[in-house]
This record gives C-alpha cells, structure tokens and sequence, in this order.
C-alpha cells in the first residue's frame, strides 16, 4: 500500500530529555472526528498547515494514512466537532544516528508524558535508541493520542 505509516513509539525519559539540547518546538493542537478499533479520523493545527487526517488500524507496527492539507478556518470549523478532548502538545524534530526522531511533550490533560515516534521504511528496520528513549509502547493503545483524547494521562492511576 502507498500510503503506510510504519512506526515505533516510546516513552521519554523526561529529566534526560530535558537535558538533551533540542531544536525549537512546533504547537500543536489536535482533536479526533471518528476514532474506534478501525479507524481514526484527526484535524491538526499547527502555526504553519492544517490537515486532516485518515488512519486505519494498526498491524505489525504498520497502519494505512492518509493526511489532506485544509484550510485552517476549515480545521478550525471542524473540531467543533471532535469527539473527545483536543489534545494539545509540543514537538521537537530531532536527528538521531542519520533517523529523525519526533518528540512530543504534552500540555493540558495530558501534561506530563513525553512520547517519541520514529518512522521507519519497513517493520523489521533496526533503530539505534537515543539515551533519552525509554520503554516501547508502539503496541500499547494507551499512548495512541486518539486513546489519549478519550483518556487524558492525567486522569491514569
């Protein structure tokens, strides 16, 4: 399939994180239309592009995706209608070992967790891991940030 988003995802060691000299951020702000076990429908917002965005399920670290650029007044006018809570968070692109590596650090219901998502070219692809990457949860659904917007981190004991 064309359009195949194969990635692996993992916790941040937030002190070491912290610690690490990392380029500017990117806000983001993002709400889900649609999100069940097979799909998941999501509008972002960022200071520069808008888009709306398609995924199917995941299997073997791999899901379909498919990413519309739209209107920020559309995006704006179409998380009227998301689900659940919008979650809210900073990325940072960073380049580790020739990979580049996307580090979210979340804000509002979500503050406090810190995810790393590198994306791959293919599921059994070897990775180097930073010394700021910590546990895998690429499987986990808990860190999906659809799985997020229904369950803020915060309200996890």
């Amino acid at each position: 399939m064309k359009h195949l988003e194969i990635e692996r995802k993992f916790l941040v060691k937030p002190g070491v994180w912290e610690q690490t000299k990392k380029p500017l951020g990117k806000k983001l702000f993002q709400g889900y239309l649609c999100n069940d076990d097979k799909k998941s429908i999501r509008v972002r917002i960022t200071a520069d592009k808008a888009s709306l965005t398609v995924k199917g399920a995941l299997e073997n670290l791999c899901r379909p995706e498919f990413e519309y650029v739209i209107h920020e007044g559309e995006a704006s006018d179409l998380l009227i209608f998301a689900q659940n809570h919008c979650i809210e968070k900073t990325r940072y692109k960073t380049e580790y070992k020739g990979k580049i590596w996307d580090v979210d650090v979340f804000h509002g219901l979500n503050a406090g967790l810190f995810l790393a998502e590198i994306e791959l070219n293919h599921p059994d692809e070897l990775v180097e891991l930073p010394g700021w990457v910590g546990e895998e949860v690429s499987c986990d659904p808990r860190y999906y940030n659809s799985y997020l917007s229904e369950h803020p981190f915060t309200t996890w004991k």
